[in-house]
């Protein structure tokens, strides 16, 4: 019997919209921001495209389920998680750096802190959702 957790079922699902709807927000706000006023801010709204990619990387990979998906989710979250720590403290740090704000800056604070706490659910649910290891030895 496979003993396998899908990504892409259960609490996976909520993750799942929950990247998507930040993928598709990060990216129109972003493509709006540098195509109207890149000059203003540049890093910002390149950081924000960055972030909208990652987005869009992470529900991929969740949404396949598969062992080469789950590994690229897993590095796209912690990929995002490492960008929303760095940001985010470098946009309290030197708030010069980043005259608009991006999806990461203060930590998320634009978007309710949901930046800085969807990595750590990914990535949790990731770890819950693996294959076991008689799984691995079914398959």
């Amino acid at each position: 019997m496979d003993s396998r957790r899908p990504t892409n079922k259960g609490p996976g699902l909520i993750l799942l919209c929950v990247y998507g709807l930040f993928a598709l927000a990060a990216g129109a706000r972003a493509s709006v921001q540098i195509a109207t006023k890149f000059s203003e801010a540049p890093l910002a709204y390149l950081l924000s495209a960055l972030a909208a990619v990652v987005y869009l990387v992470a529900t991929v990979g969740m949404a396949r389920s598969t062992t080469t998906s789950r590994r690229v989710a897993v590095a796209s979250c912690s990929f995002e998680l490492a960008g929303v720590l760095i940001v985010g403290t470098a946009s309290l740090i030197d708030k010069d750096a980043f005259p608009d704000a991006t999806v990461w800056s203060t930590y998320g604070v634009g978007y309710g802190f949901v930046p800085l706490v969807l990595p750590i659910l990914g990535l949790l649910w990731l770890r819950f959702s693996r294959p076991t290891a008689k799984s691995a030895e079914v398959a």
